[in-house]
């Protein structure tokens, strides 16, 4: 078994780490703090190949690799999680359209999100009521003559208000011959397209330099071209997105609790009580190996399902299994760091208290764990 990167895999973990480290590390607690959205960084993670790094190089990307990619998307949720969900997002909405798109639709879109061009992508799949379950969505498209009009509301988008291209999911037969998740469509949908309207921002309790809004699209007309993909085939495109999409979110959950275990680890080292460092402590001690040991076992995990990918092997199971471990384990990791700060953990002096909220929603988005678990216990019975 051979578990050494490549050198383009280890230049790209190495160009993310140095860049994460020098940019984003001292803006990510006042990024958390106002609630910003950090654009700027966005651009410049472009410019390094960083928003297309597994998108081919005639369209932009950096042509790395899903492990590559893995490896960036630990760097920068390891120094700041808002930026790396707008990152994975972008990545995610770009690789659709690569993979699924017309020519004209490529050429068109993807190089203006690995360019930075544009700040980011959306993926606008959820509704207030087909959340997990994607067959209830109320969003419908029908057929007028050249165009197709929308009409619907989708919920938690991320970056929703800052994207340049949205990958939108409506259905396109009635209900009643096409039940569940059958009769769904794929959409590209440009903002400022008449009828199309960003709404409120979500107050949320992590993530907060990420923003999430609702879309509403009322009589909402875009051309016949806006299809992606093949009418009433929609369901396939996104659950294939989604495969790709939790090798990111597993990833998130590795950065976030890893620089939490880094910081703690510091922590400590230096903390004092009965005249001794508390790392002196068992109960430290076994923390603190408990904490390494699930990590490195989901990043074994993570990369596997990465390693598949990239060799075009099936690895719907192995990213559902990857994203169920690294996001439970980032919540238990950051819990207990956030326990061996003690009460300075429960307060914003200290970063941990951050990673906390920002790695609890990564057991909820790109499917729940519920969710993951239904997968892979389905892939088992088959």
């Amino acid at each position: 078994m051979h578990l050494e990167f490549t050198e383009t895999q280890s230049l790209i973990q190495q160009t993310a780490r140095d860049y994460a480290q020098r940019r984003i590390v001292p803006v990510a607690a006042q990024i958390d703090r106002e609630s910003r959205f950090p654009k700027d960084i966005l651009k410049e993670l472009a410019e390094l190949g960083l928003m297309g790094v597994n998108i081919p190089a005639s369209l932009g990307g950096a042509e790395a690799g899903a492990v590559a990619y893995v490896l960036a998307m630990i760097e920068i949720s390891r120094a700041c999680a808002s930026t790396a969900v707008a990152m994975s997002v972008t990545n995610m909405v770009g690789e659709v359209i690569t993979n699924f798109g017309t020519e004209e639709q490529r050429n068109r879109y993807v190089p203006m999100l690995t360019s930075g061009s544009v700040v980011a992508g959306s993926f606008a799949l959820s509704e207030g009521g087909a959340g997990s379950d994607p067959g209830a969505m109320r969003t419908t498209a029908h057929r007028d003559g050249n165009h197709w009009v929308l009409n619907g509301e989708k919920m938690w988008i991320s970056t929703g208000d800052h994207a340049g291209v949205f990958v939108v999911w409506a259905r396109t037969a009635d209900r009643q011959t096409a039940p569940g998740t059958r009769g769904i469509s794929c959409f590209l949908v440009e903002p400022g397209t008449p009828g199309f309207s960003v709404g409120k921002h979500e107050e949320k309790m992590g993530l907060r330099g990420s923003t999430t809004v609702s879309l509403s699209f009322e009589d909402c007309r875009i051309p016949a071209s806006a299809l992606l993909g093949e009418e009433n085939r929609g369901f396939r495109i996104a659950m294939m997105a989604l495969d790709g999409g939790r090798l990111g979110i597993a990833s998130q959950a590795i950065g976030i609790a890893s620089a939490a275990l880094e910081e703690t680890v510091a922590y400590v080292k230096q903390r004092k009580q009965f005249d001794r460092p508390i790392a002196d402590f068992q109960a430290i001690q076994w923390q603190l190996a408990d904490s390494r040991t699930e990590l490195d076992a989901a990043r074994m995990l993570t990369f596997r399902a990465a390693w598949l990918k990239e060799n075009k092997k099936p690895f719907s199971q192995e990213a559902s299994m990857a994203k169920l471990f690294a996001s439970e384990t980032a919540v238990r990791v950051c819990n207990r760091c956030v326990q061996m700060h003690g009460g300075y953990g429960f307060t914003k002096d200290y970063a941990v208290e951050r990673h906390l909220r920002d790695c609890r929603v990564t057991t909820i988005y790109e499917g729940t764990s519920e969710i993951q678990r239904t997968v892979i216990s389905r892939s088992l019975l088959r």
